[in-house]
């Protein structure tokens, strides 16, 4: 019986990740991430919380270690947590790599103990629109076709779907955009490089892309995404998922019909029964 098809070829995400470490602009290229852990550091610190057994899933621990004492888990597909293990879990700069997200997302809520808290942050969906938009269209003009070449990254409502999904409660979405400049279309493709974040797809092609294609990309993304002094422009949308496990403590919805006041008594207006049909 034949297997589906996974997303993501952790083998060769794994290899890309290795390789980016050992190039020289590997530590300026992961400003992202240095990004999101400001964000999730200033997160934390308005929680009126001490989190005494945290842990963090990432592929980047050398940055987020910085959320010491905190457990470093590596983002496999099986994540190596205990259950009922930790106050605080947090997913930080891997989740849009993950074959399964959902499962990712309740492996998490089922490490935290009651009450507990998960973060995570991610590249969201209007992350290199551009670059994704010129690669599609030179493809397409010079090959005659389109290959998966840049990961699909989800949608913050879709996002924020699958923490309900993975059980959370109190589950809230919202994201960080931010244009990036660079000097030139290999500079941007270097960056990537250097991050880990090339194309790890499982569809993806088994050879190097044709000069042709990455020329005419470089020329589309120039003519469209350029700013006037001749930069290329470049969208990053961080998105930041929020949620708790389940306790008896936390708030809960009212059941319908169990209101002891008047919507018009708190608006200070005059109720008026609806007109009946007919």
């Amino acid at each position: 019986m034949t297997q589906p098809m996974t997303l993501t070829d952790r083998a060769a995400l794994t290899r890309h990740r290795d390789r980016a470490r050992r190039l020289p602009g590997h530590d300026e290229a992961l400003f992202l991430h240095r990004l999101a852990l400001a964000d999730l550091q200033e997160r934390l610190g308005e929680v009126n919380r001490r989190f005494t057994a945290p842990a963090v899933v990432t592929g980047f621990p050398e940055v987020f270690r910085e959320l010491s004492p905190a457990k470093m888990v590596s983002d496999d597909d099986l994540i190596a947590l205990e259950t009922n293990a930790h106050d605080l879990v947090v997913h930080a700069m891997s989740l849009h790599w993950t074959n399964d997200p959902i499962g990712q997302l309740v492996q998490c809520r089922r490490a935290l103990t009651p009450d507990g808290l998960f973060l995570a942050v991610l590249p969201g969906g209007r992350s290199l629109q551009e670059l994704r938009t010129s690669l599609a269209e030179a493809e397409a003009a010079v090959a005659g076709g389109l290959s998966p070449r840049v990961l699909p990254m989800g949608e913050i409502r879709d996002l924020g779907a699958l923490m309900q999904r993975a059980g959370f409660a109190l589950p809230v979405a919202d994201s960080l955009v931010q244009t990036v400049e660079y000097r030139s279309f290999p500079a941007l493709l270097s960056d990537l490089r250097a991050a880990g974040e090339t194309n790890a797809l499982s569809g993806r092609l088994r050879h190097f892309t044709r000069r042709s294609v990455l020329a005419e990309a470089a020329r589309i993304y120039a003519s469209s995404y350029s700013t006037p002094e001749g930069r290329l422009k470049a969208t990053v949308e961080l998105v930041v998922l929020t949620g708790w496990a389940p306790h008896e403590s936390q708030q809960q919805p009212l059941r319908p019909g169990s209101a002891r006041a008047r919507l018009a008594d708190a608006l200070g207006v005059p109720e008026k029964p609806l007109p009946k049909d007919g």
